[in-house]
C-alpha cells in the first residue's frame, strides 16, 4: 500500500451516515441507532463516574503490570537504540496510512518494547516485530475496516518477508507476552485530565506531539502513561502560554520526567513534525519550533556579549533525538539484576527456513549492516544508520537492501 509523505498526507475519515442518500425509512432507523447510542454512552458515563475510583486503581495496577522493562532492553546483542528511531518513524506513517485510533499508535510501541525485554531480536527481524505488534494493536481496539492487511504491510517492507512470517510472529508476540494485550496507553490518561482540567484542542494535540517525541527516546520506555500524560500536558500549557494548573500534588518523579522531557524538544524527526504540521493537528509542530526560537532569542539577549554561548531555552544537554545512550557493540548476554538472559527470537524452521540436511540457512531478509560510524553522531551525517528503516522513499530502502 503507497502513501504519501506530503504534509497534507495525513487525514479523517468520516463515518457519519449521509442520510440525504438513503430512503426516509432507513433515514428514521439510523436516527433511531444513534439515539440509542447516545443513550447507552450516557448510562456509560453514569457507571463510569460511580466506579471511577475503581477503574482508576485498576488502570494503574495494569500499568505496573505491562511496564516494560529498559534495562532488559539494553542487553540486546544486535539491537542497538540508534535502530529506534528509524522504526518509530516507520510505525508513525504506518499508523497514519491507515488511520488507526490514537492509542493504537502507543499500544503497538509497549507491545514492541515489551517484546524486547523479554526475547533478543535480530536486527533484520526488528521491523517484523514493530508490524506484528501494529497488526495486534490494530485488532485490539480499531475498527475491523482499518485493520492493516498483511499484503499491505508487506508492500510497505518492499517485501523483505514472506507473508507467513508475519503470521508467525504475531503469534510468537502473542505467546510471549502471554496474551496479555490491555494497557492504559499516555492517550487514556490525557483524556481523563483533559476532561476534567478543561483544556483546549491546541494543549491536546500538543501534549500529543510531546508523548511521540518521547516514542524516540530510551529516557521514557520505563515511565508510566500516567506520568507521562501529566507532564505532557503541563509542558504543553507553558509552550502555548496557557494558565499553569497547580493543584499541589506534583511528586518528584513527575517534575523530573516533565525536566527530562524538555530537554529532547529540538531536532524532533522529521516524520513526526510533518504528521504535526496538518491543520486538524493545530500545527503544533510549528508552534513548537516558534517557541523554541524566541527561547534561544531570550537566552541569548541574557548572556550578553562578555558571557560564553548560551545553551538553547530548555536544555541542559544534546537535544538531537538520535543521540540516546548506547552501549559497546560486544555487550555480552548474561544475569542481570536477577533476569536470566532472554531466549532468541526464533529463526530458521519456523520462519519457513528448511534445509533437508538440517542445515542452517541463512534467513531470506539481509542483514542490516553495522554503521561505521560512532552511535552518538548527529542525524545528517549517519548516512549508514539510513540504511535501517526508511524515513522517506521505501523505494530507495528496498533497492539498497537487495544490492546487499
Amino acid at each position: 500500500m503507497a502513501f504519501s509523505n506530503s504534509t497534507c498526507s495525513y487525514f479523517v475519515e468520516t463515518d457519519e451516515p449521509q442520510y440525504s442518500r438513503l430512503q426516509p425509512r432507513e433515514a428514521a432507523k439510523l436516527l433511531a441507532r444513534n439515539r440509542q447510542e447516545m443513550i447507552g454512552n450516557e448510562l456509560s458515563r453514569l457507571a463510569g463516574d460511580e466506579y471511577l475510583e475503581d477503574i482508576m486503581q485498576h488502570m494503574r495496577h495494569m500499568e505496573d503490570e505491562t511496564l516494560p522493562d529498559v534495562n532488559l532492553i539494553d542487553m540486546q546483542r544486535e539491537i542497538q537504540w540508534f535502530m529506534r528511531p528509524f522504526l518509530i518513524d516507520f510505525l508513525i506513517e504506518a499508523h497514519a496510512a491507515f488511520a488507526l485510533l490514537p492509542e493504537t499508535l502507543f499500544l503497538t510501541v509497549n507491545l514492541l518494547d515489551r517484546y524486547c525485554s523479554k526475547r533478543v531480536v535480530y536486527k533484520q527481524h526488528y521491523q517484523l516485530v514493530g508490524c506484528a505488534a501494529l497488526l495486534i494493536a490494530a485488532k485490539y481496539g480499531d475498527k475491523k475496516d482499518r485493520v492493516p492487511q498483511i499484503n499491505e504491510l508487506n508492500n510497505m517492507c518492499c517485501g523483505l518477508y514472506d507473508s507467513g512470517m508475519f503470521t508467525q510472529m504475531e503469534m510468537h508476540v502473542l505467546n510471549t507476552l502471554e496474551w496479555s494485550i490491555g494497557h492504559p496507553t499516555v492517550d487514556f490518561f490525557s483524556q481523563l485530565i483533559v476532561a476534567e482540567e478543561s483544556d483546549d484542542r491546541q494543549v491536546e494535540h500538543m501534549a500529543a506531539y510531546l508523548c511521540e517525541i518521547a516514542l524516540y527516546h530510551r529516557d521514557f520506555v520505563s515511565t508510566k502513561p500516567s506520568v507521562m500524560a501529566r507532564s505532557s500536558l503541563a509542558l504543553a500549557r507553558a509552550i502555548l502560554g496557557r494558565p499553569e494548573i497547580n493543584d499541589g500534588e506534583w511528586d518528584p518523579v513527575e517534575s523530573d520526567t516533565l525536566l527530562s522531557l524538555s530537554q529532547h524538544l529540538h531536532q524532533p524527526s522529521a516524520t513526526l513534525s510533518r504528521k504535526y504540521s496538518s491543520p486538524h493537528l493545530s500545527r503544533v509542530s510549528a508552534s513548537l519550533t516558534e517557541f523554541l526560537a524566541q527561547q534561544a532569542a531570550i537566552q541569548s539577549r541574557r548572556a550578553g556579549p562578555p558571557s560564553p554561548p548560551a545553551e538553547p531555552a530548555l536544555s541542559s544537554k544534546s537535544g538531537n533525538i538520535y543521540s540516546t545512550p548506547q552501549k559497546g557493540h560486544g555487550a555480552t548476554i548474561g544475569v542481570a539484576d536477577g533476569y536470566m538472559t532472554p531466549p532468541i527470537t526464533p529463526d530458521g524452521v519456523c520462519f519457513g527456513v528448511t534445509d533437508p540436511m538440517n542445515r542452517y540457512v541463512p534467513p531470506r531478509c539481509p542483514v542490516t549492516p553495522t554503521p561505521q560510524v560512532p552511535p552518538t553522531s548527529a542525524y545528517v551525517p549517519q548516512q549508514q544508520h539510513m540504511q535501517l528503516y526508511p524515513t522517506h522513499s521505501h523505494n530507495e530502502y528496498s533497492s539498497h537492501m537487495m544490492a546487499h
